[in-house]
């Protein structure tokens, strides 16, 4: 492996590990309906757990309320009982033509637990970006090993590791604060 193909992926990877935080924040509830917050809800469908989306419509009726229309009317009662399983927090009313759900204001105590979990994944996101690190470094030291690079040119190319690790630092630590202030306003 070259050393460029070595921080391309280590930036690819990283990069990766941002996204990954985007979508988890994505599905954490707010004080708006939002039909990411059910892809984390799984129903039992011909004996294989699929998620709500890939069986029903889910819409915005209103900015507090989500509509989920199941495309085989029988899954309406096995939709219900996966919202009530899951850890969403919201009970689901089943009007005869679909499933509603609607959002009711997040107390300060729920906010503050949101908050927590934000930190929690925030956390996560810095260990996998700098396991990413680690990793790019040590191919690096595997190669000098080899006599395939200089040690000059391993400590150049931690250099410019460590300057895409802080970036993503940042970047990660960013998504958190963002995610935070959305969770916390009223």
């Amino acid at each position: 492996m070259a050393v460029q193909d070595i921080l391309n992926d280590a930036e690819h990877r990283m990069q990766s590990a941002l996204d990954a935080m985007k979508h988890d924040f994505s599905t954490y509830r707010t004080g708006r309906a939002s039909p990411a917050v059910l892809e984390r809800v799984h129903v039992e469908y011909y004996g294989v757990e699929t998620p709500i989306s890939q069986i029903a419509n889910v819409s915005i009726p209103e900015p507090r309320q989500l509509l989920i229309q199941p495309y085989d009317k029988h899954m309406t009662p096995t939709i219900e009982r996966a919202i009530l399983k899951s850890d969403l927090g919201i009970n689901p009313v089943n009007d005869g033509s679909g499933i509603r759900l609607t959002f009711p204001q997040m107390t300060e105590e729920r906010r503050k637990d949101m908050v927590k979990q934000v930190h929690s994944r925030t956390e996560l996101g810095r260990v996998a970006i700098r396991n990413v690190r680690r990793d790019a470094i040590e191919h690096l030291k595997a190669l000098e090993k080899k006599k395939e690079i200089t040690e000059d040119d391993v400590k150049a190319n931690e250099a410019k590791i460590q300057k895409i690790t802080d970036s993503s630092i940042t970047k990660a630590e960013d998504l958190g604060k963002a995610k935070e202030a959305e969770l916390m306003a009223v």
